[in-house]
């Protein structure tokens, strides 16, 4: 018997608010810049895009380019996102 697989998506795991934000928490703390660009495509895909795009006036598609693994988004992209996703990037001390 073949063994089946599904694959992993982190969208459906951000399931309330207090899950995303303990997870783009987490990421911010990690600092690498390709997760947090991967991790605001995940909380975007959860929240829905359609709706991040009418808030932020960028096309869908604009958006999952920029918010895909190995995009490079421009940082005023990433202040509309996070702003339309209710999330705050702040600087702390190391």
């Amino acid at each position: 018997m073949a063994l089946e697989t599904t694959p992993f998506d982190m969208a459906e795991m951000l399931d309330s608010e207090e899950v995303i934000e303990a997870y783009f928490a987490q990421i911010m703390a990690d600092g690498d810049a390709d997760e947090i660009i991967r991790a605001l495509g995940h909380i975007a895909r959860a929240r829905g895009m359609t709706k991040l795009a009418e808030e932020t006036g960028l096309g869908r598609v604009s958006l999952y380019k920029a918010l895909s693994p190995g995009a490079l988004p421009r940082f005023d992209t990433i202040l509309k996102v996070t702003r339309a996703l209710g999330l705050k990037l702040t600087v702390a001390h190391a």
